[in-house]
């Protein structure tokens, strides 16, 4: 199956494609993105159309997957499923209809195989390392999460997520995609697990995968 991997970093985009072989199980095969100047949540929601426009017309790709971290946004809710519910703050809906409203305008091409490239998008909460690190921290968690915004003391649980996995806060990024592929092939085989302790970000995510599959 051919994948195109789209996220916050090219570390993140590296762990995401371990996860996302463990939950087809099976091996991918990577379909390269057009070259982005920029990286973090704004630009990948900005690039969405350019890159989807890319993989439809110039590309055999099968599937595009989409993970951004969650930060302080407000958490998916199960009434945002509903019509008329999508809440213009939560990055999942966001990054959907951004999705929904590019693959709407896609022309069709008789050569190109599929015709419609499957999706699937995720939320990392409150970052992509708190997934690496809940295999060896049970109190990592959305749950967990929710409690420290609920409090007011979320400030430096990013920082302390990065210095727990990385060794520092500020990762060179040869170090972090070494770290984060270590990190994830550890988790890759616990992914019942990560959906336990991450039900609405890699839920969404898991539920996306496996929708592909017809399961």
């Amino acid at each position: 199956m051919r994948v195109a991997v789209l996220s916050e970093s090219a570390a993140d985009e590296a762990a995401i494609r371990i996860l996302i072989d463990g939950l087809l199980g099976r091996p991918t095969q990577a379909v390269g993105l057009p070259s982005l100047r920029t990286r973090g949540w704004p630009a990948v929601l900005q690039v969405i159309p350019a890159v989807l426009s890319h993989l439809h017309y110039q590309t055999h790709a099968d599937a595009f997957v989409v993970v951004v971290d969650a930060n302080h946004s407000p958490m998916h809710q199960a009434t945002h499923e509903q019509p008329g519910g999508i809440e213009c703050t939560c990055r999942l809906c966001q990054l959907r209809e951004r999705v929904a409203q590019t693959q709407s305008r896609l022309r069709f091409v008789p050569e190109r195989q599929p015709q419609i490239i499957q999706t699937a998008i995720g939320i990392a909460v409150p970052a992509i390392e708190a997934w690496y690190r809940c295999a060896v921290d049970p109190h990592v968690s959305e749950a967990t999460w929710v409690q420290n915004l609920q409090a007011g003391t979320y400030a430096h649980i990013k920082n302390r997520l990065k210095q727990e996995v990385y060794g520092t806060e500020r990762p060179p990024l040869e170090l972090e995609i070494q770290r984060a592929s270590e990190h994830t092939h550890h988790l890759a085989p616990h992914l019942s697990m990560l959906e336990g302790l991450f039900p609405i970000g890699f839920g969404a995510l898991a539920h996306d995968v496996r929708r592909w599959l017809g399961s």
